[in-house]
């Protein structure tokens, strides 16, 4: 059968490029490259307690069976979400089976037509891909730009029309954060009918509960997206918010309804790597090397962009430079991933560190020392 030439041409443009994605192989060098901050994925003990939590509980089967408004609603999900609820100081939880699946539901469903969607240029894809599928009106503004978002804020004030403020804690590219307290001050300062959704994939763990919590912004914030994937190690997500939004949810967001719910053993992963969380060393040993990374760093005179999180990025312009300068970390034994454009605007290629608390800080020392010959 004939592959379409079409297809086959956007293959070919990026191999010309130098931007063709291929999946990564499975290696044992030092890792400065995954999302699991805090070593949750790799955690035994979480693996251990999961397992007799669900033998514990006569939990031994293998899938929910079906959507969770059908067969698949099981006891766990009411539980997890109980616990998601009264750990984030939110009315509700409302668990998705991961965190594209919660940014499409939310942005697809929510925002109804006349209504505003303001947003960071640089929000996630997922964000994007549910914006593209609502009916509402969307403007970005310029990145952490608070001035440009009050500009746009003020042109778009409408008696009848919904505003919806959209950003994240943490950007997973630039590994930066908004001024959050100056966002949500201006957001107090508009009508009742403004919105603010924050995205804290990248914050839960590496800053406790989330960025929105640890600087008390929960009852500004209109829906928070959280996910497990990064910095609990696990999989799913949930949206945070009020009891009316989690019953809209339940009965008009499509990533939600039509889809088989996550299995018992994925609940329980959750529940147990949120009991870690409480009482783990693994953040304080995370923010230790997120420190030294920072100090190190200077010391070197790299030029990183500015960030306190776990991910940290070098801007090296130009596909084909960064993909070579990765490739020499790498064989220097360094699992470093280059971020190469179309994923980020042209010129804005990046080598993009993620900080773990399992890393030494001899080997945070040695990668940064590395990179100062190649830059």
């Amino acid at each position: 059968m004939q592959f379409p030439e079409k297809l086959q041409q956007k293959i070919s443009q990026r191999v010309a490029q130098n931007s063709l994605r291929k999946l990564g192989k499975e290696n044992s060098l030092i890792d400065f490259s995954s999302n699991d901050y805090l070593g949750f994925a790799k955690s035994e003990v979480i693996f251990n307690k999961t397992h007799q939590f669900l033998v514990d509980n006569n939990s031994k089967v293998n899938g929910a069976t079906g959507s969770r408004l059908l067969s698949g609603n099981h006891k766990l999900y009411t539980e997890v979400e109980k616990q998601l609820a009264k750990l984030h100081n939110s009315e509700t939880a409302l668990v998705f089976n991961s965190g594209y699946d919660a940014n499409i539901g939310f942005f697809a469903s929510v925002p109804q037509r006349g209504d505003i969607i303001l947003y960071d240029e640089f929000i996630h894809a997922s964000i994007r891909d549910g914006i593209q599928l609502s009916n509402a009106k969307s403007f970005k503004f310029k990145h952490n730009d608070l001035p440009h978002l009050e500009e746009l804020l003020k042109r778009v004030q409408h008696n009848d029309s919904d505003i919806y403020v959209v950003t994240e804690s943490v950007f997973s590219m630039d590994g930066d954060s908004p001024d959050l307290i100056a966002i949500s001050q201006l957001i107090n300062k508009q009508t009742t009918n403004t919105h603010l959704v924050i995205d804290e994939a990248h914050a839960l763990g590496v800053f406790g509960f989330g960025l929105i919590q640890k600087l008390q912004l929960g009852n500004v914030v209109f829906a928070r997206i959280i996910t497990f994937g990064k910095g609990l190690g696990c999989h799913g997500a949930a949206i945070l918010g009020s009891e009316q939004l989690q019953q809209y949810l339940v009965n008009f967001a499509r990533s939600f309804i039509y889809t088989t719910g996550l299995s018992p053993h994925t609940l329980a992963t959750i529940k147990i790597a949120y009991e870690e969380l409480t009482f783990s060393n693994s953040l304080e040993k995370l923010q230790e090397n997120i420190q030294h990374f920072i100090s190190e760093s200077n010391r070197l005179q790299l030029n990183f962009i500015e960030s306190t999180s776990a991910i940290h990025c070098c801007v090296i312009s130009g596909n084909e430079r960064v993909k070579n300068i990765a490739l020499q970390l790498q064989k220097s034994g360094f699992e470093v991933k280059p971020i190469l454009s179309p994923t980020v605007p042209l010129n804005q290629e990046r080598l993009r560190f993620c900080l773990h608390a399992y890393n030494s800080k001899e080997e945070v020392t040695d990668v940064l020392e590395k990179l100062a010959t190649f830059v």
